[in-house]
């Protein structure tokens, strides 16, 4: 027999939780499908743990500078264990609420491995479901590279590192973009060598070559080994318990000899364990799967959510998914993607917050527009609190005065990307936030020293 919902939703990230209790509290017959946690990704294997283990780092990066501020400490010790019990402590706090909140709304939370086996029929744990309305929210894993030799050695994820009880005594970091960096700046403050091979002639390649180029000194200083323009040939056992990983660089090849290896080149959408085709659907070359502004896939009342439709993979990308669907169809509004900011922070230190276009994309885009940029040295709160590392960078559009985009590399970068966020959001010229009176002394009253310099 096939059970009839009202709605089904498969995998429970970020858009899936608030979207199902939305459904069930406005009457709607709701189901969940979730394989492992509740959460998605965000909660268990990406943004919360990781950050958590960024401000444990954080703390030892700190103590070791406390000459600095004119204080004195005794050497410092890493406790793994304990890094790691603070990390699950607060992914199961994370965990436990989002399940509270959506068992609580009177949502079936169904655990096991959906797929589909008819025309909007999925099937679960030998069970049948159907619904109206289906949302696939079933997000991304790792990626595996294809590398000769990778099969034949243990190798760390994303998921996987946060689980080590040591601190590796080197860890090789394959890939450059903003997970690698994290856990590459992360394990050096905890007191590994650590060595970051980049294919590419810049780490994190989407970014300005200014921004990259800084990035990469910031890693360099704290004693990080960034290698560019250097491709993984093979990997393969040393002898002694670790990783060789040979690569090539400008046609020379060598290797690199380490005592474990991150792999972070990328995540792969789950779409592949859903059978697609059995309901009409096809994902795209990459396994993503194609949908429209409003979220619609291209079998009516199936929708695709989060990482698994392709674009920046963010939480609160998938959050606005989820506020997208919402608005069409228990509101009754007309919401799309169209035009929506992407905002995201990447959280070395110091961070990296970056919002609407960069200068290269301004480039490529035409118009006129000008770039107003001031090192983190110039700002009255960084030089207090010893944090001057990093620039302040914003793009403006000549004729309107209004700000195009944003990249704070600096202490609280993401928290001022926000403020140039919400100027956007309103349309703002960048003179609003030239002239505005901001509280002495703050990271935000730089704002005015910045954009004074286009006048």
């Amino acid at each position: 027999m096939t059970t009839q919902y009202d709605a089904i939703i498969v995998g429970s990230g970020q858009a899936a939780g608030p979207l199902s209790t939305a459904l069930a509290k406005a009457g709607h017959r709701t189901a969940l499908i979730e394989r492992e946690h509740i959460g998605g990704t965000c909660i268990n294997e990406g943004c919360t743990p990781t950050k958590t283990m960024v401000a444990s780092a954080r703390v030892a990066y700190l103590s070791r500078r406390a000459a600095d501020y004119g204080v004195k400490s005794g050497p410092i010790e890493i406790d793994m264990s304990r890094v790691r019990q603070r990390k699950r402590a607060v992914v199961e706090n994370f965990r436990s609420g989002s399940e509270r909140r959506i068992l609580g709304a009177g949502v079936t939370v169904i655990r096991g491995e959906a797929r589909f086996v008819g025309h909007k029929t999925l099937e679960v744990n030998g069970e049948q479901l159907t619904a109206e309305w289906i949302f696939l929210n079933v997000g991304a894993r790792p990626s595996r590279p294809t590398l000769a030799g990778l099969d034949t050695v243990a190798v760390l994820d994303s998921t996987s590192i946060m689980e080590l009880e040591r601190v590796p005594e080197h860890l090789l970091v394959l890939g450059g973009g903003y997970v690698g960096l994290e856990f590459g700046q992360m394990f050096r403050r905890f007191g590994s060598r650590v060595s970051v091979v980049q294919r590419g002639p810049r780490l994190l390649g989407r970014e300005d070559s200014d921004v990259a180029s800084a990035v990469a000194d910031i890693l360099r200083q704290d004693g990080v080994e960034v290698l560019l323009n250097a491709a993984a040939a093979r990997v393969e056992a040393n002898g002694n318990g670790g990783i060789r990983l040979w690569i090539n660089e400008g046609g020379a090849e060598r290797a690199l000899e380490g005592s474990d290896l991150l792999v972070a080149v990328g995540r792969t959408p789950n779409t592949d364990r859903l059978n697609l085709e059995a309901t009409g659907l096809h994902a795209d070359g990459n396994g993503f799967l194609p949908m429209n502004e409003r979220l619609e896939t291209s079998v009516p009342g199936i929708y695709a959510l989060g990482d698994m439709k392709g674009g920046p993979a963010f939480t609160h990308i998938s959050y606005d998914d989820f506020r997208i669907v919402k608005t069409n169809l228990l509101d009754h509004g007309n919401a799309t993607t169209t035009g929506r900011l992407i905002p995201y922070t990447v959280y070395i230190d110091p961070q990296l917050g970056r919002v609407g276009l960069s200068e290269d994309e301004a480039q490529a885009r035409g118009g006129a527009y000008r770039v107003v940029k001031m090192g983190m040295d110039h700002v009255a709160r960084a030089l207090e609190v010893d944090e001057t590392r990093g620039f302040m960078k914003v793009i403006v559009d000549t004729d309107s005065r209004q700000i195009l985009g944003a990249a704070i590399l600096g202490i609280e970068g993401g928290e001022l990307m926000s403020m140039v966020e919400i100027a956007m959001m309103a349309k703002l010229p960048y003179t609003a936030l030239r002239d505005g009176i901001f509280a002495h002394p703050t990271l935000a009253e730089a704002w005015n020293n910045l954009f004074a310099r286009l006048d």
